[in-house]
């Protein structure tokens, strides 16, 4: 991380690889521009993160996003480096920390819609295993989107690799609202 001038902070490896790939989509190299995309593994470790990189650490400019679940832990975070007291999403947002609806999976579920996203499952050739996934009792009576959430995490490195492809199989006029303010801020 030697030589970045910005460090974007998020909970963990499918974030990461969701934001490298819009912007790879949208002509952004991040390391070629010396921006950091730090996975925290958890949120709760955002305020040694920003202790680390911020206004008391490196000094460098951040961003990050979080699941709607772990934003008082950020907004503390943010107001125990020093950076504002009493925030508001609105006020974590012009410093550049926005908030996931429910997750990144939601958002880019929703962004989507769920015949696209079981297009991507569909291409991975995974249709099979979420079709049994469904039949399972306790995904009976579960909405589709909520399915193909839950799916999402049923396997190590699902997440990650599905962060990638939903992204890759976004319209870029509708790419969910904390990705685009991210790279809008960096």
């Amino acid at each position: 991380m030697e030589g970045c001038h910005a460090v974007v902070l998020v909970e963990g490896a499918s974030d990461q690889a969701a934001l490298h790939a819009l912007a790879t989509r949208r002509g952004r190299n991040l390391t070629a521009e010396n921006i950091a995309v730090v996975g925290l593994g958890g949120a709760t470790n955002i305020a040694k993160a920003l202790a680390r990189f911020g206004p008391r650490g490196r000094g460098l400019r951040l961003a990050g996003f979080c699941d709607a679940g772990e934003e008082g832990s950020f907004r503390r975070g943010l107001e125990r480096a020093g950076l504002g007291s009493g925030l508001t999403r609105a006020a974590m947002e012009a410093l550049g920390f926005f908030v996931c609806v429910a997750d990144l999976e939601d958002e880019l579920i929703r962004a989507l819609g769920t015949a696209t996203v079981e297009q991507v499952v569909a291409a991975q050739g995974e249709m099979g295993s979420f079709r049994t996934f469904q039949k399972q009792p306790a995904q009976l009576h579960v909405p589709h989107a909520a399915q193909l959430r839950r799916f999402l995490g049923t396997r190590s490195g699902r997440k990650i690799r599905y962060g990638r492809l939903l992204v890759e199989a976004l319209d870029l006029t509708a790419v969910p609202r904390p990705l685009n303010g991210v790279l809008a801020h960096i």
